[in-house]
C-alpha cells in the first residue's frame, strides 16, 4: 500500500493533474490488483463498498451493488432466485450460485440498461460464480474485500486484461470529520455514520400498523440505498434487491415516477410476452437489453417495424398492449418504498400504489403530512416516519 495514487485525470480528460492521497499520511486503504481505474471509478468504489458493507451488516447475507455515475443501479443481498428472475439476468445457463453470485445478479439485473458499464462492489470475497457471471457483463471494475485465485484469474481476463481490479481492507474506518473543496472554498462536515435499523421503522403513522419483518428488512435496504444515491431519492425494493432507483432529480414526483417506471419495467420483463420473446442467436447481451427495454415501452415500433425486428428475432412478436401490461403490472403487489426526504404531496403515493407498493419509509415532517398519510390509508398502505433525512452530494 501507498499513501497516494496517480490518476490519469479527473472527471474528464482535460482535468489534469489529478491523484487520490491520504492527507494525515497513512497508506490508501486499497490495493489496485489489476487495471488501472479512474477518478470516477473510485468515487463508484469507495460508495458502492460503503452500501454493501451495511446491506450486509443490518442484514447478515453478502451484497452486491451495481454503481453507474455515483449513484447505484441496482443493490440486493444474496437470496436465492427464482427460474424466472435467473431468466431475465441471463444467469440460467451458469449452474448452482453462490449467495454472493444471486445477490450481484439481482443488483446487475434490476436495470441492466443502466448498470452497462457499471463499477462492482461485493461485501464479501469474490468467488467463482460470481466472477463467472462478470466475465461475460459489461463493466469497468470491481471492489470487494478479497478475491480466491481462481476468481481473480477469471476477472483479469476481462477487457484484454486491463479491468479494474480493487481490494479494500475491510477494517479501514474513516476519519469522522470530511472534507471536500468546491471553488476552491474547503467544506467540511461530520460523516454520514447514521446507523439504519429496525428502530427507524417504529413510528408507523397510517391506520394499518402492519409492517411485517421481512417487509422491514426491504424497507432498510431502501433506506440503505438511499444513503449513497445521489438526491434526490427514492428507492423500490421487492424480496432483498432494489428493483428501481431514481437519483438526483430535482423534483420529487419526478423521482417517484422515474423509479416507479424502473420498477415497472422489472416486472414487466418477468410477463409471458417477454419471457417468450424468440432472439436471434448471434445478438448481443447489450443489444437484447436495449431490445426488450424498447418492445416494454411506448416506442414498441422500433424494434417491429418490417426490416428491423428481423436482426432483433427470430419471430417476429406481436405487440404488448396497454392491457396487458396493465393487467400484468397489478399483480406485482408487497412492494417496499423508501425516500431519502419527505414526501410534500399524496401525488407522490399515488403513483407509487400503481407499482404494486405497500410499505414506505420517508422522514416525514411536510406540511402536508396530513394528505400524505391520507393517500396511503386510502390504499391501505403502512408508512413508517423515520424522522431522518437521508441526502447525499
Amino acid at each position: 500500500m501507498s499513501n497516494e495514487m496517480l490518476l490519469k485525470y479527473g472527471c474528464n480528460p482535460n482535468q489534469k493533474p489529478s491523484r487520490v492521497f491520504m492527507e494525515d499520511g497513512s497508506d490508501l486503504p486499497i490495493t489496485v490488483l489489476n487495471g488501472k481505474p479512474g477518478y470516477i471509478n473510485l468515487l463508484d468504489a469507495f460508495n458502492g463498498w460503503q452500501l454493501v458493507r451495511e446491506l450486509k451488516k443490518i442484514t447478515g447475507l453478502p451484497a452486491a451493488t451495481s454503481f453507474k455515475h455515483v449513484s447505484p443501479a441496482g443493490a440486493a443481498v444474496g437470496r436465492p432466485m427464482s427460474d424466472t428472475l435467473k431468466k431475465i439476468y441471463w444467469v440460467d445457463d451458469l449452474g448452482e450460485l453462490s449467495p454472493l453470485a444471486c445477490a450481484y445478479a439481482r443488483a446487475r439485473g434490476a436495470d441492466r440498461m443502466s448498470s452497462y458499464g457499471d463499477f462492482i462492489a461485493l461485501s464479501d470475497v469474490c468467488d467463482v460464480p460470481t466472477a463467472k457471471i462478470i466475465q461475460r457483463e459489461v463493466s469497468d471494475g470491481i471492489i470487494a474485500p478479497g478475491y480466491t485465485d481462481e476468481a481473480l484469474e477469471i476477472l483479469k481476463s476481462k477487457r484484454k486484461g486491463t479491468y479494474n481490479i480493487i481490494q479494500i481492507d475491510e477494517n479501514y474506518t474513516p476519519n469522522p470529520v470530511e472534507r471536500k473543496q468546491v471553488f476552491g472554498v474547503t467544506f467540511e462536515q461530520g460523516r454520514q455514520e447514521l446507523l439504519i435499523d429496525n428502530d427507524m421503522l417504529a413510528n408507523v403513522v397510517t391506520e394499518n400498523k402492519d409492517i411485517p419483518d421481512d417487509k422491514k428488512i426491504d424497507l432498510l435496504i431502501s433506506l440503505i440505498t438511499l444513503k449513497y444515491t445521489q438526491s434526490n431519492s427514492v428507492c423500490y425494493v421487492k424480496d432483498g434487491q432494489a428493483i428501481g432507483i431514481g437519483a438526483g432529480q430535482q423534483s420529487r414526483i419526478h423521482c417517484t415516477r422515474l423509479a416507479g417506471q424502473k420498477a415497472d419495467n422489472w416486472w414487466l420483463r418477468q410477463s409471458p410476452q417477454v419471457m417468450g420473446l424468440q432472439f436471434k442467436d448471434d445478438i448481443r447481451r447489450a443489444d437484447r437489453d436495449n431490445a426488450i427495454d424498447v418492445y416494454i415501452g411506448d416506442e414498441y415500433e422500433d424494434v417491429l417495424a418490417e426490416g428491423v425486428w428481423q436482426n432483433i428475432f427470430k419471430v417476429k412478436p406481436a405487440v404488448f398492449t396497454r392491457e396487458e401490461k396493465k393487467a400484468w403490472l397489478a399483480k406485482n403487489t408487497d412492494v417496499a418504498l423508501g425516500s431519502d426526504a419527505f414526501f410534500p404531496f399524496g401525488d407522490n403515493i399515488e403513483r407509487a400504489y400503481k407499482s404494486g407498493v405497500k410499505y414506505i419509509a420517508e422522514p416525514g415532517g411536510s406540511i402536508r403530512d396530513d394528505n400524505v398519510i391520507e393517500t396511503c390509508n386510502k390504499y391501505g398502505m403502512a408508512m413508517a416516519f423515520t424522522g431522518i433525512r437521508l441526502f447525499h452530494h
